[in-house]
């Protein structure tokens, strides 16, 4: 469930409230009545395992170079021997 983040109108008191995302929106502050306000902010979304990471693309690239230039030194050392 997403936690969100409201700002009192009224007295500026900030508080978060994990929601559904089909849940109507917090209204009223909890703490004097005034209206809210949902703020905007960075979320907490992080990616984990294999593949998510750029060191992962970065050495998946590299072993499949090696295997492409492997095969092309072969391909050369062919052509030489002619």
């Amino acid at each position: 469930m997403p936690i969100y983040e409201y700002r009192c109108l009224n007295c500026g008191y900030e508080f978060e409230v994990m929601q559904k995302v089909s849940e109507e929106p917090v209204k009223v502050c909890p703490k004097c009545g005034g209206p809210v306000q949902r703020l905007i902010s960075n979320t907490s979304f992080i990616l984990k395992g294999s593949g998510w990471y750029k060191t992962d693309y970065t050495s998946y690239g590299k072993e499949r170079n090696k295997e492409s230039g492997s095969e092309k030194k072969s391909d050369s050392d062919k052509s030489d021997k002619k």
